[in-house]
């Protein structure tokens, strides 16, 4: 840059003598002129090829680093320009990357975690048909072993339909539906179905509801959130136990708040009851730790959101909250 100036001062000169001098002096001063500005142009095109070759480099490296460079020094020419678009260009094929990076990971452990819960039912299937193959198996015993195997292969349909829905509630894709509906149906629609569940384990299951005022939601897939947790609610309420499911309504949410006065949740464990395949220490052996994470996922989806709150020994109360706004 300072030879290219310093050129610029001497072209300055002879034009100055070419303007005032003599004839001799004016054909020096144009051969001067004609010499700087050759060299301006030799200087220039040096500059340019440099920063071509700097601009590849960059390139290079990027390609072999994912380094991004600083902008603060990139100049405003047309060069700085290309340097700038090629800095956002890296920046959004970096992101695509990162998330195409993210989609295989998830894939790739809902994969694992579906053959794993897979394992159980069908390591039972197998084993059953085995034992059904002795042709001294008295006739009550083949009822029985067929029972179970129905029974097994009925839990491995209801795993695969279960993570199959989660995945999609989790990757977003899932079409829900929604409708105008009394919250108070919701609650009742999910409560009913345990009732029977929870007479035979001596649990006393109360609902306090009335229809309030509607909101909008998928119906189905509410409901099935808010079966979960009261299933979650039973299985960990001992016989003699309460679970009370309420409706609460004001200018914000509407709130369905179901507690028991059971085991509790230890509080090192509290943080992480919504997570996909998380089991608590008390869980039940049927458990798979799915059910809390799709309620979550379908409220999450649906303008709400599910808390916890619980204190080993005394109980655990969920707050399902759909928004106003």
């Amino acid at each position: 840059m300072e030879v290219l100036l310093q050129l610029c001062a001497v072209l300055a000169a002879a034009l100055v003598c070419l303007l005032s001098g003599s004839l001799s002096v004016s054909c020096i001063a144009l051969s001067v002129c004609i010499f700087c500005l050759i060299g301006i142009s030799a200087v220039f095109r040096l500059m340019m090829r440099q920063r071509i070759q700097t601009l590849i480099s960059y390139l290079m490296h990027v390609q072999d680093s994912l380094e991004l460079p600083d902008l603060t020094k990139c100049r405003e020419d047309s060069l700085g320009i290309l340097h700038s678009e090629i800095y956002k260009l890296v920046v959004l094929l970096n992101e695509q990357s990162q998330e195409a990076s993210k989609g295989r990971r998830y894939l790739a452990d809902m994969l694992s975690n579906i053959s794993h819960q897979l394992k159980t039912p069908l390591a039972g299937i197998t084993l059953l048909a085995d034992l059904l193959k002795n042709p001294s198996l008295p006739a009550e015993k083949r009822a029985e072993f067929a029972e179970k195997i129905n029974s097994q292969a009925d839990r491995a349909s209801w795993l695969i339909r279960n993570l199959l829905a989660l995945s999609q509630l989790e990757a977003g894709v899932l079409k829900l539906k929604p409708e105008s509906v009394p919250p108070g149906r919701l609650l009742c629609d999910a409560v009913k179905p345990f009732e029977v569940m929870a007479e035979l384990k001596g649990v006393h299951l109360e609902l306090s509801a009335w229809e309030g005022t509607p909101v909008i939601c998928d119906r189905q897939w509410t409901v099935e959130a808010l079966s979960n947790i009261v299933k979650n609610c039973l299985e960990h309420t001992p016989s003699g136990g309460t679970v009370t499911a309420s409706l609460e309504q004001n200018n914000f949410s509407t709130n369905f708040v179901i507690r028991d006065n059971g085991e509790g949740i230890k509080k090192e464990q509290l943080p992480y009851v919504f997570d996909r395949f998380y089991k608590a220490d008390n869980a039940a052996f049927s458990s798979v730790g799915i059910g809390l994470s799709m309620a979550k996922q379908i409220f999450l989806l649906q303008n709400g959101d599910i808390t916890v709150s619980s204190k080993e020994g005394y109980g655990t109360s969920f707050l399902a909250k759909i928004y106003t706004h």
